[in-house]
């Protein structure tokens, strides 16, 4: 049952109230919140300025019965076109600050991770040139251990501080987060990313940015940047690699409505034509069959999905 006007009006004047730092707006459009640019509106938007924020605005839902998500940059998110009945709670800019120490960085969980490894770069710090172009926040990426060309965050995290669904906030070193392949234990536990801390090592400026600007040429010669997508769309099952087990099925190309496989890498189902979340799921449901009835393979998801009949 959809969320009665007077209901959204209610819960975004109590936000406003109990966090005054924090923005609140009512059916904001999530299309222009994912790198997907797809999804209709969040019932209740709110971009809280600090923890004691993320806290009160998860207190509140949860004492008024109230559904809650937590969005970062959007970059590996798949929204429902009806949009999402709760409240979507937005860690971005307002809460982005990155401090270096030495050979440490600490990052904010709204930093982006572009920002997180251009800082690493300024101080002369090697070991997260893999990040500059993944376009997640530093909190999402913690949640997914996000990695490229050879690099993961476990690489070189320290620690993590998270919040639980109660408002409680723990330190957790890497070794208790549990970081794996495409999950962690924040994924695991629903947990809110706050934070991580990140321990680097000295190397040479003109390096690391000659190698950084290398990285960027290989994803813009083999990735399909120039449309709306969320990266690679199915993780890499064991033993094989997601697009060519899908380009070997003939899906190159593969379209329904305004989305369609990348035909640049097919490991990217790209919204090219204004589609809808309704076409990328179909293109995306219409993949894994396909690679399941011919090779036995079934691909499992590495994006998100918010909203209702969202399954695939």
């Amino acid at each position: 049952m959809m969320m009665k006007e007077e209901n959204k009006r209610e819960i975004a004047e109590l936000i406003r109230k109990e966090a005054p730092g924090a923005s609140v707006r009512t059916d904001e459009m999530l299309s222009g919140h994912t790198t997907f640019r797809t999804g209709g509106p969040a019932a209740v938007f709110a971009e809280p300025a600090s923890v004691e924020d993320i806290k009160t605005v998860i207190t509140l839902c949860r004492e008024n019965n109230t559904e809650h998500f937590i969005l970062g940059r959007g970059s590996n998110l798949l929204v429902s076109d009806s949009g999402y009945d709760g409240v979507v709670i937005h860690i971005s800019d307002s809460m982005s600050g990155i401090a270096c120490y030495g050979d440490v960085i600490k990052a904010e969980a709204g930093a982006s991770l572009a920002a997180l490894a251009a800082a690493a770069r300024k101080n002369s710090l090697t070991g997260l040139e893999f990040a500059g172009g993944i376009p997640g926040s530093t909190g999402g990426g913690l949640r997914m251990n996000a990695g490229a060309y050879g690099g993961e965050l476990k690489d070189v995290l320290i620690s993590a501080e998270v919040m639980d669904r109660d408002g409680n906030i723990r330190e957790l070193s890497c070794e208790e987060l549990g970081m794996r392949y495409r999950g962690s234990r924040i994924a695991d536990e629903d947990l809110i990313a706050i934070s991580g801390v990140f321990r680097l090592h000295p190397g040479d400026i003109t390096e690391i940015t000659e190698y950084m600007q290398e990285l960027a040429e290989k994803r813009r010669s083999k990735q399909p940047l120039e449309y709306p997508s969320a990266g690679s769309t199915f993780k890499r099952p064991e033993g094989y690699f997601a697009g060519k087990l899908i380009e070997d099925a003939g899906l190159k190309g593969f379209r329904v409505g305004g989305a369609c496989v990348s035909k640049k890498h097919c490991g990217f189902v790209v919204n090219d034509r204004n589609g809808t979340t309704q076409d990328i799921l179909a293109v995306m449901r219409a993949v894994r069959e396909k690679v399941l009835a011919e090779y036995g393979v079934l691909l499992e998801p590495e994006v998100r999905f918010l909203g209702n009949g969202m399954d695939i």
